[in-house]
């Protein structure tokens, strides 16, 4: 495949079958043979692995799946899709195609089911903007067993998850991310690659999925309040940004005790601290404010 044959595919394919792309819906189909080739070289697939695809849109990066992959699931909520992929993909028995919302699908079950003979599958997949955030950590949060997730997402989001503490672009999803996988930047994709074209650039990223958290906590729950509480006043100190996290009758003392407990100066900003450092604050403020926490 070449890009200028997989761009005349998209188009053919959407007009042989009169389908207007929605907005919506965030379709934006890749057309880039390159971007393609980096998607399957970070996913590292063989014949073994088994693979869950979101979006596959008109089939382009599930058939580079279907030619490396031993196993291809893919999800799509366009309904006018599912039956151009069903005919798409007749002839790969390997290759299943499901009508449905990846945020409302049993991932678990529809993993254990399709995909259980394959160890640790990966997931692969040109994500819709709008809903890059929500899918991600549903994926990491729900604690699948996967490998790695290949995912192309907006450029700006992609900068985030891959952020150093104390940048600009680093926040909670950054912190949050890293907790459940190590993220790693594959290439940036420029706007022009896609049909329609988007008004901004993508990212592809790969996100190993750890199979433990890098930090004990001893309240995982906790942590995420306080990352949360800490980026929400994110230009204020540490005890002015986690005191709303304080009942009535207790005082920022007990913040300024439990920072200096964990080696960390009271003067210094949430957007600073790594995750190493939210999780031991967690630690020396559990029994403290545990109680009172809803």
């Amino acid at each position: 495949m070449t890009s200028t044959w997989i761009t005349g595919r998209t188009r053919e394919i959407l007009a042989r079958h009169g389908i207007q792309l929605k907005k919506s819906l965030g379709q934006h189909f890749l057309t880039d043979q390159h971007v393609l080739d980096k998607m399957m070289k970070a996913a590292e697939l063989d014949s073994r692995t088994g693979v869950l695809e979101i979006g596959p849109g008109v089939g382009a990066l599930t058939q580079r799946l279907a030619s490396e992959a031993g196993r291809v699931v893919a999800v799509e909520l366009d309904g006018r899709l599912v039956p151009v992929l069903e005919e798409l993909f007749a002839d790969q028995p390997h290759v299943s195609v499901v009508h449905g919302d990846v945020m409302k699908v049993n991932l678990a079950a529809l993993i254990r089911d399709e995909l259980g003979t394959n160890p640790r599958p990966s997931v692969v997949a040109n994500l819709p903007y709008y809903v890059t955030t929500p899918i991600l950590m549903r994926l990491l949060e729900e604690r699948l067993p996967l490998a790695h997730i290949v995912v192309m997402i907006q450029k700006e989001v992609a900068e985030r998850l891959t952020a150093e503490p104390g940048t600009k672009a680093y926040g909670s999803i950054t912190v949050a991310t890293r907790y459940y996988a190590d993220p790693e930047w594959v290439c940036r994709v420029p706007a022009h690659v896609f049909i329609p074209r988007p008004q901004v650039d993508s990212a592809v990223i790969r996100l190993n999925v750890r199979s433990q958290p890098p930090v004990e906590v001893n309240h995982e729950r906790l942590l995420f309040q306080i990352i949360r509480a800490a980026f929400n006043r994110r230009r204020k100190t540490l005890p002015n940004a986690l005191a709303p996290l304080l009942p009535a009758d207790l005082g920022k003392e007990v913040l300024i005790g439990a920072l200096e407990a964990a080696g960390i100066d009271p003067r210094r900003r949430g957007e600073t601290l790594s995750l190493e450092e939210f999780a031991c604050l967690t630690n020396h403020l559990d029994e403290r404010i545990l109680p009172h926490i809803s």
